[in-house]
């Protein structure tokens, strides 16, 4: 845990924080600045950065975090009808917390992206 992780903290408890998903690899919560009527965030419980520092082992962690995404894209009720993942990274993507995370947005016809 970074101690001065937002997303450690939430994932730790020490935030409160209304988890729809929580296992012991991910949780997922609403973002609290919403891009689309569904706007969930799938967050590793473990503290990590950047895609670009992933190694072979971390496969797994990132398979699930996708896996995990399509499960509450479901559960949210947006699956049948599309919905768009998206992984910020670093400053010039709009990334704003310096933790991997999976943005799942749906709920409306998405523009953009092609």
């Amino acid at each position: 845990m970074a101690q001065d992780c937002i997303f450690c903290k939430i994932g730790a408890g020490t935030i409160s924080s209304t988890m729809l998903y929580k296992d012991e690899t991910c949780f997922v919560i609403r973002d609290i600045h919403p891009k689309a009527p569904t706007h969930l965030l799938v967050i590793p419980q473990r503290h990590f950065t950047m895609l670009t520092g992933a190694q072979a082992p971390d496969g797994g962690m990132i398979g699930h975090l996708l896996v995990v995404a399509a499960k509450v894209a479901k559960q949210e009720g947006v699956a049948e009808s599309g919905y768009r993942l998206v992984v910020n990274q670093g400053e010039h993507s709009g990334q704003e917390v310096p933790h991997l995370h999976i943005h799942v947005l749906g709920g409306r016809k998405l523009s953009g992206m092609g």
